[in-house]
């Protein structure tokens, strides 16, 4: 049997997909992602489940949507008896390896079950890590409530810097093949600031001005937001300079990402190694007024996703049919020549890459949101831009109503448990800016995608053990036979 390739992982946070030159900025300068792009398979189309970092990022390595076993919040981690991707490379023989230490997906524990190797070969600076929870400016400013700390004047080894260079260490040292190097950045997620040349490499005048807040002003979240962090004291130039600083991070992480496949040439591992270039969910940015992301958002900005997958053995080409970052599960153990141990709702993605012209998925589900019950589940804060966010989700929780999107090449359709459902037209407002569900041409429309929804959800309610039970007590049973002998 044919050795199964190398897989190699490079996982930015919050990065819109629209902020990569190759998926459409002009102005964003990202040549090691765009050179991957050209001969590779991009994917227009790309969806994550989840506008959060934990919620998306269980459900693309289980192939399972959050709401199939209650991962839906930041707090509910990936557990010892639950499956994931990475376990099952492991355990089919593959060098796993985790550069750098993300703790937002798995539980205690099961990071060490399912890599063989974790951390840094070199750790980040404290002082670092320690700028990440800070902010320049006092908390009466209107730059502290948008995440922006501008320019970082001290060169600091971060943690980006130490995750890649413990990846670099690996591949230069030789990591047993096949492997399946996973590498997480932090970077472009806020506070949204970088040091030179990339805080200064965008010219604050002409970056492209955020999209404007909708008709009607959208789900009830987005003015509840507005209000309380004070947007509205940002001008155009204020939303300028969060978009270039922010242009400056990507650009920094796609430095980097040239470093590792630089890496990977000179181990000579270009013709035997799998690249997949994906993010967990994207941002904001100022579009619709807001900023960061929110546990209900379920908007192209948020979700739409910067899938890249290079195969050395396929043609290079662009995908334009949907695609779901669940179906990162089936794809890896595709490659792998491992069959699925588990149940999951993923597909794998290998037949596109090998033909780019091929159908996938017709439609994309997206999720998100708490019931009002589940208050308690939730995080919260002191101090910190982020209190505001929390405060809101402790005060009002039907603002982060559980909602489902379905994305078809027409329509974006978003049911909302606690408020009016939405209906964009992708085709004549490509933004989002207006919802249309109310309009009575559109009944037929909004009852299909309804009816889309509820068909997805039957589907995928949940899923049974993959190993079944004896329906006798073995035990049981020799005590009731060893009573009749008595008898």
């Amino acid at each position: 049997m044919k050795t199964p390739p190398n897989l190699l992982l490079f996982m930015p946070d919050q990065l819109r997909a629209d902020c990569v030159g190759a998926f459409g900025n002009d102005m964003v300068q990202t040549p090691h992602i765009d050179a991957l792009a050209s001969r590779g398979t991009l994917f227009r189309e790309a969806y994550s489940q989840n506008s959060a970092c934990t919620q998306s990022r269980v459900s693309m390595f289980t192939g399972q949507y959050p709401h199939v076993a209650g991962h839906r919040t930041l707090n509910h981690l990936l557990h010892p008896h639950e499956p994931n991707v990475f376990r099952s490379l492991k355990e089919a023989g593959y060098h796993v390896a985790f550069a750098g230490a993300r703790g937002d997906m798995m539980a205690a524990g099961v990071t060490e079950d399912s890599v063989d190797r974790f951390g840094f070969t070199r750790p980040p600076e404290p002082a670092a890590l320690a700028r990440l929870g800070t902010t320049a400016f006092p908390p009466e400013h209107r730059f502290y409530n948008v995440f922006y700390d501008g320019v970082y004047t001290e060169e600091l080894f971060d943690f980006d810097e130490a995750t890649v260079q413990t990846a670099i260490d690996w591949l230069t040292d030789g990591l047993p093949e096949p492997w399946c190097l996973f590498i997480a950045l932090m970077y472009p997620h806020p506070p949204f600031a970088v040091t030179e040349p990339w805080f200064s490499m965008y010219d604050r005048s002409i970056v492209p001005a955020p999209t404007q807040p909708r008709a009607g002003g959208g789900p009830r979240y987005v003015q509840a937001i507005r209000d309380r962090y004070e947007l509205d004291r940002l001008d155009d130039a204020d939303w300028r300079e969060l978009i270039a600083t922010y242009y400056g991070m990507i650009s920094r992480v796609d430095d980097q990402f040239g470093q590792v496949m630089s890496a990977v040439c000179a181990a000579e591992l270009n013709d035997r190694t799998v690249t997949f270039f994906f993010t967990d969910h994207g941002e904001y940015l100022g579009d619709y007024g807001l900023i960061e992301k929110w546990i209900s958002g379920l908007d192209d900005c948020l979700l739409h996703n910067p899938l890249i997958v290079h195969d050395p053995a396929a043609p290079s080409g662009e995908a334009s049919t949907f695609v779901e970052l669940i179906d990162l599960t089936p794809t890896l153990l595709d490659y792998a020549n491992v069959d699925l141990q588990f149940p999951q709702f993923g597909r794998s993605l290998r037949p596109v890459v090998l033909d780019s012209t091929r159908d996938h998925r017709d439609a994309a589900f997206s999720e998100g949101g708490v019931s009002v019950n589940e208050v308690d589940l939730l995080d919260s804060v002191e101090s910190g831009p982020y209190r505001h966010k929390l405060d809101l989700q402790n005060e009002d929780t039907t603002l982060l109503g559980r909602a489902i999107s379905i994305r078809t090449h027409d329509w974006l359709y978003i049911e909302r448990l606690y408020e009016p459902a939405e209906l964009y037209d992708r085709h004549n407002d490509p933004e989002g800016t207006t919802n249309v569900a109310h309009l009575p041409e559109n009944a037929e429309t909004r009852r299909t995608l309804k009816d889309k929804i509820f068909a997805w959800l039957l589907e995928t309610s949940d899923v049974s053990p993959s190993t079944v039970d004896s329906r006798l007590d073995p035990a049981l049973v020799a005590s009731l036979v060893e009573s009749l002998d008595r008898a």
